[in-house]
C-alpha cells in the first residue's frame, strides 16, 4: 500500500540569473515524497540534487511552482514563516556538519531543542536518548574538534532530530567520511527509518543510495525516472541492480 505524500511539488522551477546568463537549475519538476519512506535523490553533477533538497526544506525559495508540506504551502512564505516551518517540521543534516565549535556535542543538540521547547528537562532527556541511540553518549562533553568526522555527523543527526521532525533531510551526509564512519552514519539513518522516520537523502555514492526505499534520478532539473527496492533484496544485489539502472540512464 502506498503511503500518503508528505511533500509534493507542482511545476517547480529554480532559476539563477547573472548579468551574463540565466540558468535553469530546477525545471518544471513534479514529484512526491511519501511518509515513512527513505527517499534518495541522485543525478550527475549539476543536475539539481542539492538545490531540490534546499527548496523542499524551505532553505531556498522557488522561482516558480508550488511545494506542499502535507497541507502546508511552502511556496510564497516569508523567511520568518519558513524558519518556523523548518524548526517545527524539518531536520536538516549538512555534509559539513555545521556544529558550533565552541559548544560540546550535547550543547549543540540542546541549543536546537531549547529553541522549540521551554521544558529544558524534557529536551535534555531526549538529547541524551538520541545520543545513546546514535552511539555517541560517551562523547557528550567533548567539543566537535575532539571527535571524529563520523561522530560529528551523528551529533548533527541528533541535533536534526531533537524537535521530532516529520522529515529528516540529509545533503551528502557521508561525503566527508571514510568508509567505516560512513557505514555507521548510514546504519543510523536506516534504523531511524525503520522506526518510522521519513528521510530524504541526496548522495552521489552508490552504496549509500542502496539504503533507500526509492531513488529519484534527476537530469537537467527534472525527475527523469525512479526505482524502488523491495526490503528483502540484499545489499550486494541492490548495488548491481542500481548500477545497471543508473548506467542505462547515462549516470
Amino acid at each position: 500500500m502506498t503511503h500518503p505524500a508528505i511533500i509534493r511539488t507542482e511545476h517547480l522551477q529554480k532559476v539563477y540569473k547573472t548579468n551574463q546568463s540565466v540558468t535553469n537549475i530546477i525545471n518544471d519538476l513534479d514529484c512526491s515524497i511519501y511518509k515513512g519512506e527513505f527517499t534518495v535523490i541522485m543525478g550527475s553533477s549539476g543536475s539539481g540534487k542539492s538545490t531540490l533538497l534546499y527548496l523542499l526544506s524551505g532553505l531556498e525559495n522557488p522561482t516558480d511552482g508550488k511545494i506542499w508540506f502535507e497541507t502546508i504551502p511552502v511556496h510564497g512564505r516569508n523567511e520568518k514563516e519558513l524558519a518556523l516551518l523548518r524548526r517545527n517540521h524539518i531536520g536538516f543534516v549538512f555534509q559539513d556538519y555545521n556544529l558550533v565549535p565552541s559548544l560540546t556535542l550535547l550543547e549543540n543538540i540542546l541549543v536546537s531543542g531549547y529553541l522549540n521547547s521551554k521544558n529544558r528537562i524534557q529536551v535534555r532527556q531526549l538529547a541524551t536518548e538520541l545520543m545513546e541511540t546514535l552511539g555517541i553518549h560517551s562523547l557528550a562533553n567533548r567539543l566537535p574538534s575532539q571527535v571524529s568526522g563520523g561522530e560529528q555527523q551523528r551529533c548533527a543527526i541528533a541535533r536534526a532530530l531533537i524537535n521530532n521532525p516529520l522529515v529528516l533531510m540529509a545533503d551528502e551526509p557521508t561525503g566527508n567520511l571514510n568508509s567505516a564512519a560512513a557505514e555507521k552514519v548510514l546504519n543510523c539513518l536506516a534504523e531511524l527509518n525503520k522506526a518510522g522516520q521519513s528521510i530524504i537523502m541526496v548522495t552521489h555514492d552508490l552504496r549509500s543510495a542502496c539504503r533507500g526505499d526509492r531513488i529519484l534520478f534527476l537530469r537537467d532539473g527534472q525527475v527523469l525516472d525512479s526505482i524502488g527496492f523491495d526490503e528483502m533484496v540484499p545489499p550486494k544485489e541492490r548495488e548491481k541492480i542500481l548500477l545497471d539502472w543508473l548506467k542505462a540512464r547515462q549516470w
